[in-house]
């Protein structure tokens, strides 16, 4: 049985190994091949990580509180060890991440097909390989190109170091914006005040529109003695994406790719993976590991894709999904009555009933083809589900049939 430093210099071997050989599998760009890889790479890497875990733990114990002088050079070296048992395990998991991501991404993307036979990833091998044809699906989840971007080696921090400035600024700017909280503006300021009332100091919490007048307000209840203080005005919910190393899979790869559009063009696949799946679907795609199933607050990385909308306002993109995401669920035991429209459809006549978007502009924005929008519109309207979600449903009314248009007009005509 080898011994756990044995396994830690096996482990960091593997992988570099790997970032080797996937450098060069990227070349020719050949997706069953990369696909076989990718799957053999994630099985080794899976059993590897079941090990050193096992051996290492999660806890990391630490020197920095000791002076230089106190530290016992024998205890340094049981530190160091265990500091480098602990880095092994979280690049080794970095880098099953990014293995997951890329397999999560081509299945999303492209359908596998031996002759006429329909196959699945887990069905590749060393002999079929070589005669599997993938075939990219019409609608694109996320962005192919970012493939030979992820970090199959799971050093980041070394694979950033060989890129531009640039790029380790655009890195920065864009984990900035996955790892900041989601917020949610409240209607109202909630206030704490102490005030004097019979000599005796006394509190109060009180709740004003975030348009009053505090002192005013606050003088006309309790007199001309008293502090006070905001409890709470922006409230803050959890971050998008709650795994940092999918976080630094995804930074590294957009920043790599277009080091000044990253952040923007990352921005613009989440829309859409949002618009595009069902909750249900997003459970099982993995396309971004531990991201939201729906999202219920402001995320400034969702406003980017907009900046350039007339109308543009903070919360922009967010408000769309939101919005989207409450539908979903008004829609959940109403799913039979539109089954003939795929997902990715209904995200199109989504935004387009909430959005002054035109049926042209949604398709452009979600990546789908314009005349099955119409036609998916069209069948939503029949359902008559438009009216139930949709406060205005005057966009709709030129895709109503001839015959409802004509039973809205003689209701006019008879008053």
């Amino acid at each position: 049985m080898t011994t756990t430093e044995e396994l830690v210099a096996q482990v960091n071997k593997i992988l570099d190994d790997i970032g080797i050989d996937m450098d060069g599998l990227f070349e020719t760009f050949d997706i069953p091949s990369i696909s076989y890889r990718l799957k053999e790479n994630l099985s080794l890497l899976q059993d590897l990580e079941d090990d050193l875990s096992r051996r290492v733990g999660e806890a990391t114990p630490s020197v920095m509180g000791m002076g230089k002088k106190d530290r016992d050079p024998h205890l340094q070296w049981i530190y160091k060890k265990k500091r480098n048992r602990v880095l092994a395990l979280e690049r080794l998991r970095a880098a099953i991440t990014a293995h997951k991501m890329a397999l999560a991404l081509i299945s999303a993307n492209y359908t596998f097909f031996l002759g006429k036979k329909l196959m699945s990833i887990d069905e590749l091998t060393k002999e079929n390989v070589e005669r599997v044809k993938a075939v990219p699906n019409p609608v694109q989840l996320g962005r192919v190109e970012v493939l030979p971007y992820l970090a199959y080696s799971g050093d980041v921090l070394r694979l950033l170091a060989r890129e531009s400035i640039e790029v380790r600024e655009s890195f920065k700017l864009i984990k900035g914006k996955l790892r900041e909280k989601g917020t949610v503006r409240t209607h109202g300021l909630r206030i704490e005040v102490e005030y004097w009332e019979n000599n005796r100091l006394k509190k109060d919490r009180i709740n004003l529109p975030t348009d009053a007048d505090i002192e005013a307000e606050l003088r006309q209840r309790y007199g001309r003695r008293f502090r006070w203080r905001v409890l709470s005005f922006v409230k803050t919910m959890g971050v998008l994406i709650n795994n940092h190393y999918t976080v630094d899979n995804l930074a590294l790869a957009y920043s790599i790719l277009d080091p000044q559009n990253g952040v923007k063009k990352l921005g613009l696949d989440l829309f859409r993976y949002y618009f595009l799946t069902s909750e249900t679907e997003r459970e099982s795609l993995g396309l971004y590991p531990n991201i939201k199933l729906c999202i219920d607050c402001h995320y400034s990385i969702f406003d980017l894709p907009f900046m350039d909308e007339p109308d543009f306002k903070t919360g922009y993109g967010s408000m769309f999904l939101i919005r989207k995401c409450e539908m979903e669920k008004a829609l959940s035991g109403r799913r039979r009555d539109i089954a003939n429209i795929p997902n990715h459809l209904l995200g199109g006549v989504l935004l387009y009933g909430m959005s002054e978007y035109t049926e042209e502009k949604v398709a452009e924005l979600l990546g789908i083809n314009a005349d099955e929008l119409v036609e998916a519109i069209k069948k939503f309207v029949i359902s008559g589900l438009h009216k139930k979600l949709f406060a205005d449903t005057k966009k709709f009314e030129k895709f109503m049939p001839k015959s409802d248009k004509a039973k809205q007009f003689l209701a006019l005509l008879q008053g």
